[in-house]
């Protein structure tokens, strides 16, 4: 007597139960609100002025001649002093711009409606 093992074959494909609810976990957001304002940006935009500026003061330093050598072209305090505490402000800027809270910004009262 020979006996065979029933097979049993699905036309669905079986998903486990955690795929199930990973997918009805959709994340939709209900407002529109960006995480920085407008002042973040602005104060933004001014951390990248001055890190641009810093850049632009340490810039130059080549020398008129090729044979000669001046030490108050290149070690200059324009140079090494000046530029590089106006790049640190920059970043200074920078840091306080992402973590000012936009939230705590004041709202005109016509936009409260």
């Amino acid at each position: 007597m020979s006996t065979k093992k029933k097979v049993v074959v699905s036309t669905t494909p079986r998903v486990p139960q955690a795929a199930q609810r990973v997918k009805t976990q959709v994340f939709t957001p209900k407002n529109n609100v960006l995480i920085f304002g407008k002042t973040n940006y602005v104060l933004m935009l001014v951390g990248l002025a001055l890190i641009a500026l810093g850049l632009m003061l340490m810039s130059g330093g080549a020398m008129p001649d090729p044979n000669t050598w001046d030490e108050s072209l290149i070690f200059s305090r324009r140079r090494t002093l000046l530029g590089p505490a106006v790049i640190l402000l920059g970043l200074v800027v920078e840091i306080f711009a992402i973590f000012k809270n936009p939230g705590l910004e004041t709202v005109a009262p016509e936009q409260v409606a």
